[in-house]
This record gives structure tokens, sequence and C-alpha cells, in this order.
């Protein structure tokens, strides 16, 4: 094998592993952001029940301070 091979080959390679590093990266990047985003629906989920319930308390109450 030549040099020129392989330094091609070498180089082909080192790509092969950049890009495998970039998907890699990628994939948990994306992981992480469905599961904060699914997480973030929950939270705003749960906030929200808490406001409703807590709208249907100071209606039920509403005028018994007095």
């Amino acid at each position: 094998m030549n040099p020129v091979e392989q330094v091609v080959t070498a180089m082909v390679g080192r790509g092969d592993v950049g890009h495998l590093g970039l998907l890699l990266w990628a994939a948990c990047a994306s992981a992480f952001a469905y599961f904060m985003l699914r997480e973030l629906t929950a939270a705003n989920r749960r906030f929200d029940d808490f406001v409703r319930e807590l709208n249907r308390f100071n209606t039920r109450h509403e005028g018994e301070d007095a």
C-alpha cells in the first residue's frame, strides 16, 4: 500500500468515527430535548390542575369570610 492510500484510508477512517460521534451526540441531544419537553408538559399539566383546584376552592368558599 503506497503512502497516499494510507493517508486516504486514515482520513476516511477518522471521518467515519467523527460522523459516528456526531450522530451519537445528535441522538443524545434529541433524546434529552424530548425528555425535557415531556417533563415540562407534565409540570404544566400539574400546575394547571393546581390552579383549577384553587379556583374551585375560592369559588366554593367565596363570601364565607364576611
